[in-house]
């Protein structure tokens, strides 16, 4: 089968309409974005239509009304219409980088997303695959969207939000059920202590797990079990773009700033178990009021934390972060004044 990408259809009308004549046998699919499937509205409302907008991520088939002649020709000879999602096409992008190392634009990519949802539906394995990788004309700044999100688009990494006891320990039992015995990896983790009424403090985190595997069920299963109140927020995708980063903001406190708070950065090394490995010597100790934490692919990466260290005990701190190999400085004056206006 030959997978192509599909905007207003002039490509996959002319590799269809070759194909069927000279091996008929091989069958031919167009792939449009789920945003931007002008020709899938069409077949399926038997003629042209308009629609009323597109979404522009894949600027180079983000068309709102199909061609009058490829709509004929792709009736005519081509075998069916894929539709994918963004975060499917990011996927598409990252692996194409990871076989080849090189970058495709999301209109490039979107045949390789349709293979890969095609052999994914169909349980397809062992079979000989073209997908036509039209171009890869990629804006730079469009690749920290597409970073953000591929692993979503693979099913590989899921983001969920659990709350919690807002109280001291919490934290660590908290990571000891999440990581249980699968040594799960963390990929972002984001938390600001918030004294609410209702004493809930409220975690957004990413972990590395097979999204259409029992092991994500698994895990919020035995979150809930633990009675930690666990949202899936993988399929929202403006929880994606925006809400991971609005996550945080000001500590909210009965007695207005939190005694004690010493905002550190720290080196922290990016492998599984760093995390509990970390809490575990931080508890019971020091209380965790700041947690911000998003996967680099470095070996090692900065961790912004925030902790209740009493006066007298910053020495004890010091020691508890040369033994676990850890280097952690308070933020330099300029940074925490910086930093002040938005995390008080």
């Amino acid at each position: 089968a030959i997978f192509v990408p599909l905007g207003g259809g002039g490509l996959l009308a002319g590799i269809a309409s070759f194909v069927k004549q000279v091996r008929p046998d091989i069958k031919v699919y167009g792939v449009e974005p789920l945003g931007a499937a002008c020709m899938t509205e069409a077949l399926m409302r038997g003629g042209i239509c308009t629609l009323n907008q597109v979404d522009a991520f894949a600027d180079g088939v983000a068309v709102k009304t199909a061609g009058t002649e490829t709509f004929r020709l792709i009736s005519k000879f081509c075998d069916g219409i894929i539709t994918v999602t963004t975060e499917e096409i990011c996927a598409a992008i990252k692996d194409v980088f990871k076989d080849t190392r090189s970058i495709l634009e999301p209109a490039g990519a979107v045949s390789v997303a349709g293979l890969k949802s095609y052999c994914r539906l169909y349980g397809v394995k062992d079979k000989v695959f073209v997908a036509v990788t039209s171009g890869a004309n990629m804006n730079f700044d469009r690749l920290r969207l597409v970073s953000d999100i591929a692993n979503f688009g693979a099913k590989t990494e899921v983001m969920l939000a659990t709350s919690i006891p807002e109280k001291p320990g919490s934290f660590k039992r908290f990571v000891d059920v999440l990581v249980g015995d699968d040594n799960i990896s963390l990929t972002e983790f984001k938390y600001r202590y918030a004294m609410s009424e209702d004493g809930k403090a409220h975690i957004l985190y990413s972990v590395e797990v097979d999204a259409e595997s029992e092991q994500k069920q698994s895990l919020v299963d035995r979150l809930v079990a633990a009675d930690m109140e666990t949202v899936d927020l993988s399929e929202i995708q403006s929880a994606q773009l925006h809400l991971r980063h609005l996550v945080g903001g000001r500590a909210r406190s009965f007695t207005g700033r939190i005694p004690d708070e010493k905002i550190l950065q720290v080196v922290f090394p990016e492998r599984p178990g760093a995390l509990k490995k970390f809490l575990a010597e931080l508890a019971p100790s020091w209380n965790v009021t700041l947690f911000h934490y998003r996967q680099t692919g470095n070996l090692e990466t900065n961790l912004l934390l925030g902790l209740q260290i009493p006066p007298g005990e910053y020495k004890n701190f010091s020691d508890a972060m040369e033994r676990l190999g850890y280097k952690a400085e308070e933020l330099e004056a300029a940074a925490l004044d910086a930093f002040s206006m938005f995390i008080y």
